[in-house]
């Protein structure tokens, strides 16, 4: 495993972070395929012994009950020391406001309990709150920083200009800035790359984008499959399947490139995120093996004319995750 700091801070992660999401109860209207207690277990110990120091959670999460799992988990198989934990707020448990100093402060003590610790290593807005003055939100955010709770704040999928003016805030004042952008990026979707993704670079600002993989699309030939999250993730069929017939030229593409290097399509889409500078793509797994298959994709090294053929079928897309 390799690591890597977070943006400007001394929080180290390894380059690959575990997506959180499939972890949680089932609730009905919610995500269908969630592990439960002894399922997750399993896959965080295994993330642990491939050298994966890295999760990422959110309040909203399985209604809060991720990040009581992943909690319950990491309790059992490692020292807190030893890990990273990343969660958010925005969608919030315990208020309809989104990031008001009253909500903040409400959920990450709500997170922190659930989590079963005192202090999480990265705490994330989740998207940009247009009803919230800036100011508000970021002193909140360092608030938390100085009170002990947080190591470092980052923020989620968002317009360019809206994270731009939240750093300039912190700048100005004298308070935390965002170390992190999870933006949604992959080879199906590069929108970001017209704004944002240059933003962070100026500002140091660590990529840990989340869908890498497009929702499984980029991870093998056929479009879909029978899993429960193939036939039941709304949110995924939304992003990616109206433009299908554009965007399978890519996924044959990720195909030939994997053939050419040996690799698993998994393992090219991930290695095509090292190409692009990405701090930690996030992968999100309900079965242990494929973070073997995502490791692997560190000691892929793609070349610019690798880059340049994955790259070669690109259209732009309508914007997807930014409110």
């Amino acid at each position: 495993m390799k690591y890597a700091k977070l943006g400007n801070t001394e929080v180290e992660v390894s380059r690959l972070c575990v997506g959180c999401m499939s972890f949680g109860e089932h609730f009905e209207g919610g995500h269908q395929w969630t592990l439960d207690q002894d399922a997750t277990q399993e896959m965080v110990k295994h993330a642990l012994e491939v050298g994966i120091n890295f999760f990422d959670t959110a309040n909203t999460y399985a209604r809060g009950t991720s990040e009581e799992f992943l909690g319950r988990a990491l309790k059992n198989v490692a020292r807190r020391e030893d890990v990273r934990i990343a969660t958010k707020v925005f969608f919030n448990l315990t208020t309809p406001e989104h990031l008001t100093k009253r909500a903040i402060e409400a959920e990450i003590d709500g997170s922190l309990k659930r989590l079963g610790t005192d202090y999480v290593d990265l705490y994330q807005i989740h998207r940009f709150d247009k009803d919230t003055p800036i100011e508000e939100t970021m002193e909140a955010l360092h608030g938390l920083v100085k009170a002990g709770k947080v190591r470092a704040i980052g923020a989620s999928a968002m317009y360019g200009y809206q994270f731009h003016n939240m750093q300039i805030a912190a700048e100005k004042n004298g308070w935390t800035p965002f170390s992190t952008m999870q933006n949604h990026y992959n080879l199906l979707y590069r929108e970001d790359e017209r704004e944002l993704i240059p933003i962070c670079r100026q500002m140091n600002v660590s990529l840990i984008p989340y869908s890498p993989l497009a929702a499984g699309r980029l991870s093998r030939l056929e479009w879909t499959t029978d899993t429960a999250r193939s036939q039941t993730d709304k949110v995924a069929i939304g992003k990616y399947d109206s433009t299908q017939e554009q965007d399978y030229a890519i996924v044959k593409r990720v195909h030939e490139v994997a053939e050419k290097h040996n690799a698993t399509m998994s393992q090219i889409a991930i290695a095509w995120h090292f190409a692009k500078g990405v701090t930690a793509p996030i992968i999100g797994a309900t079965k242990p093996k494929y973070f073997d298959d995502a490791v692997a994709a560190l000691d892929i090294d793609l070349s610019p004319e690798d880059v340049a053929a994955l790259e070669e079928f690109y259209v732009p897309h309508k914007i997807v995750g930014a409110l």
